[in-house]
């Protein structure tokens, strides 16, 4: 019998890295997670392509630049203010602040920066701007079950051995 192969319908179970171009992990997913491939769950960076035709045991890496994976880092979502202006909850690098525009959308800013009495935030993805190499295990590759399709996005898998975080 041949090994299944990723394709629309199949459910996908793999664990990933992501590392800078400086070779920093700045995500790794060693529990195994889950998806139904050409459901609505979206990797970065066409991943989804990446995978296609690939089996279990098989390892992909892909290089990813800026515009296929978090963007490119925008100037304009990056603000600085006197410290003073700031509340004191804010004046810590990495606190999140929920800022709203003049058509009532809200978006999220992190304080980047605290520096000579300024404090700059940024709305940028924090690994905007930024080259990624995506190294992808595929761990298992099998037919869906009915009504795994209608989970939505990729989601922890209770695997033997492991513990179930959904």
């Amino acid at each position: 019998m041949s090994k299944e192969k990723v394709q629309p319908g199949k459910y996908v179970t793999i664990s990933y890295s992501i590392t800078d171009d400086a070779g920093n992990v700045v995500e790794q997913h060693d529990l195994p997670v889950g998806f139904v491939y050409g459901s609505d769950t979206e990797l970065i960076g066409g991943m989804d392509k990446a995978i296609l035709g690939k089996s279990a045991g098989e390892t992909v890496e892909v290089s990813l630049k800026p515009e296929d994976a978090f963007g490119e880092h925008d100037p304009a979502l990056t603000f600085t203010d006197d410290i003073e202006n700031v509340p004191p909850q804010f004046r810590r690098v990495g606190a999140e602040v929920q800022m709203q525009n003049e058509a009532g959308e809200t978006k999220t800013f992190y304080v980047s920066r605290i520096e000579d009495g300024k404090v700059t935030v940024d709305g940028n993805h924090p690994l905007a701007g930024k080259t990624l190499t995506v190294k992808v295990n595929i761990l298992e590759v099998r037919d869906a079950r009915p009504g795994e399709e209608l989970t939505s996005g990729i989601h922890a898998v209770n695997m033997p051995g492991s513990p179930t975080l959904n």
